[in-house]
């Protein structure tokens, strides 16, 4: 016959009393361990947001040192909690760099040998200093010190009114250009032509230039590889031999980052026309009277840039130091009224 006791007030502990404080311990027990378990894993995560989300964003980077100074930019998100780096050197084009990491409030990567612009493996590291970054490139061969600052938008930087037409080239001398590397002149006037005989100086306006429209026929013989520089940061692509090579590497698409669509048939030994509108990081590229990149937005600097300073007005060049005879023609430039 059941009977019901006082548990309360009775000393003897009965075997369902023992069962019940048992369960009471392993299930606070428990909940202690998944309360240590949540805390370290919202600190693990605050430690992740705090080392790598104060790198976010675009920057523009000067890497310092001789015989020149050199340009460089990075870009640095978090997707789904993971650091993702793209960078681009002194050369090449937008590359991801897998192995980027945040160690003790550092970003450090790696960018390998024959990329980028070195012959060596080059480490880079940076440190958040203010509003900007400090840090270091470091290979065998030599050693740079880094200073970045936050890449501008330019979002808001467009054209109500357009100045006059300016000729750029009048087809009798180089007046109002210089080169990148005067002994190593491979341009020539040919029949009113400006013509590279490939891996030579690059040729660069000595005006600056804001927001414009510009056009310009040019004339590439097979195998034969050139570009123009956009304020001579940005590179639309002019070439015959890169068909191998990803869509944004063929002519009139911006090198590493914009596809041309349609792209356009590759010929050699034609003349061809470029016609290209830039406003602030906006570009509009039209390829023989087809719109081959549609008011797209450029994220960064390429690589062969002249400097990384994307928030100053900059000048027109045409690359000589690629292989291949390429010749232009007519080009004319329409800036933006300020």
């Amino acid at each position: 016959m059941w009977r019901l006791v006082d548990l309360k007030n009775q000393r003897t502990t009965s075997p369902i009393r023992q069962f019940c404080r048992g369960k009471r311990r392993n299930l606070l027990a428990f909940s202690a361990f998944v309360l240590c378990l949540f805390l370290a894993d919202s600190s693990c995560g605050l430690m992740a947001e705090e080392g790598g989300r104060q790198f976010d964003g675009s920057w523009d980077l000067t890497l310092v040192g001789t015989p020149r100074n050199l340009p460089s930019w990075i870009n640095v998100s978090n997707v789904n909690g993971k650091l993702k780096l793209t960078f681009v050197g002194v050369t090449d084009h937008a590359t991801w760099m897998k192995d980027a990491k945040v160690v003790q409030g550092e970003l450090t990567f790696v960018s390998p040998k024959g990329e980028e612009g070195f012959d060596y493996d080059t480490t880079y590291t940076f440190r958040r200093v203010g509003e900007g970054l400090e840090g270091s490139a470091k290979n065998s061969a030599q050693n740079w010190s880094i200073v970045g600052k936050r890449a501008p938008s330019l979002a808001g930087d467009t054209v109500s009114r357009w100045g006059d037409p300016i000729k750029l080239f009048d087809g009798n001398d180089f007046s109002g250009w210089r080169f990148s590397d005067p002994p190593s002149i491979h341009w020539k006037i040919e029949n009113g032509n400006l013509v590279s005989t490939g891996h030579g100086a690059e040729i660069i306006t000595l005006a600056r230039f804001n927001n414009f429209k510009l056009h310009l026929e040019f004339n590439a013989a097979p195998a034969s590889n050139s570009g123009v520089f956009l304020r001579g940061r940005y590179e639309v692509q002019i070439e015959t031999d890169s068909v191998a090579e990803p869509p944004s590497h063929h002519t009139g698409g911006v090198y590493g980052y914009l596809d041309p669509v349609p792209e356009q048939p590759r010929i050699a030994d034609k003349w061809q026309a470029l016609d290209i509108t830039f406003e602030g990081r906006t570009v509009t590229v039209v390829q023989n009277g087809i719109t081959v990149i549609q008011h797209k937005i450029i994220p960064g600097i390429t690589g062969g840039a002249l400097d990384s300073d994307e928030g100053a007005p900059g000048p027109i060049y045409l690359q000589g130091s690629e292989k291949g005879r390429v010749a232009y023609r007519n080009i004319v430039i329409t800036p933006g009224k300020e």
